[in-house]
Parts: C-alpha cells; sequence; structure tokens
C-alpha cells in the first residue's frame, strides 16, 4: 500500500459505508485476538453482518485489513515514543517502547508475524503506513539513546523491530508468552550495549 493509497478510513466515506466499514473493523479485532491474525476473512465478514464483497471492497487484501486494524495502536505507539524523547535516560526510553512493541505484538495470536512482513515491509515494494510511523518513531528513540552512549552505534531500529517481533513470535504459543517474551527482550537486549 503506497501514500497514494492509504486506508479507507482517511478518505471521506458516505454513512452507510463509514458504518460498514468500522463493523468490519470491530469484526476483524474480535476475530483475531480469538483466532490470530489468519482468521478467515469470510468469518470477519459474517461477524460484521456483510457479504465478504463489502469486506473486499473495503480492504482489497488481508494486509489491508490488518493495517487498518493495527492503525489506531500503531498511532499509540508513535505517540509514546514522542513523549518519551525528552527523557533523561534515552537508553530506558528505547527500552521501554520496545516493550510497548513487543506488547502489542502479543495482543493478538500471529500478530508478530504479521507485523514483521505486513508492517515491515516485507509483502510489498512499497513499506506501509504503520511501518513508516514506527521507524519514524523509533529512529528517533534509537538515534538519542545512540548519542548517549547507551546503545550500540551499529544499531538499526528496522533491526530492533524485527527482534521484538521475532521474540513475541517465539513466545507467543506459552500461556505466560507476555512474561516470557519480556525475559527474552531482557537478555536480548544486552546485546545492544556498547562494549567497554
Amino acid at each position: 500500500m503506497d501514500a497514494t493509497q492509504t486506508s479507507a478510513a482517511r478518505r471521506p466515506m458516505r454513512a452507510d459505508a463509514r458504518r460498514n466499514y468500522d463493523r468490519l473493523l470491530t469484526a476483524a479485532r474480535a476475530a483475531f485476538a480469538e483466532h490470530g491474525t489468519d482468521a478467515s476473512l469470510e468469518d470477519i465478514a459474517r461477524r460484521a453482518g456483510l457479504g465478504v464483497g463489502t469486506l473486499y471492497r473495503h480492504f482489497p487484501t488481508r494486509d489491508d485489513l490488518l493495517e487498518a486494524v493495527f492503525h489506531d495502536s500503531v498511532e499509540g505507539l508513535q505517540a509514546q515514543a514522542l513523549a518519551r524523547l525528552d527523557d533523561p535516560e534515552p537508553g530506558a526510553a528505547l527500552m521501554d517502547w520496545l516493550r510497548a512493541i513487543a506488547e502489542h505484538a502479543t495482543t493478538y495470536r500471529g500478530l508478530a508475524g504479521s507485523l514483521m512482513t505486513t508492517m515491515l515491509g516485507e509483502t510489498t515494494a512499497q513499506p506501509s503506513d504503520c511501518h513508516r510511523r514506527l521507524l519514524t518513531a523509533g529512529e528517533a528513540l534509537l538515534a538519542r539513546a545512540q548519542e548517549s552512549g547507551a546503545i550500540r552505534a551499529d544499531v538499526e531500529i528496522a533491526e530492533l523491530l524485527r527482534l521484538v517481533n521475532g521474540l513475541a513470535w517465539a513466545s507467543r504459543p506459552s500461556p505466560a508468552g507476555a512474561d516470557r517474551t519480556d525475559r527474552l527482550l531482557e537478555l536480548a537486549l544486552w546485546g545492544l550495549v556498547p562494549r567497554v
């Protein structure tokens, strides 16, 4: 999805189309939480009380639907990053934000894998809007942490996002998935500290 084809949420819609769009998003959130991000699109349309054709008119691909579902939460993650830019502990600010990313990735089963492909721009030639927002927010936090000497200078934000989402994906089958993800993240992040 490129900049000219952003989410239908940003295009003006008739009232009935807006209601259908919102019903589809509500149904998709419920289905993804219950069955993971591979939930049936037909089931999502049925939950919304609409035909699958209506779903495809609003969301031509699963990736489009995923991005719309996660758009609001990605905006929240972006706001968290911006709020921490003046933190006196830039390393801690980055680590806390990465923990928020991990928590976000474990909210829905399968989200971590979808984030690594959809939101990290690996399924399309152009990075998604969500991908750009996360990269921009994270790059600013990472740059401050690197300038302060808290994080190695050779680390890139895309690597960190892949790392965090990979850890969240690896922990997801466990009932204690969030706790395990946090522990794995803590262990992995030690590798980001510069060697003295």
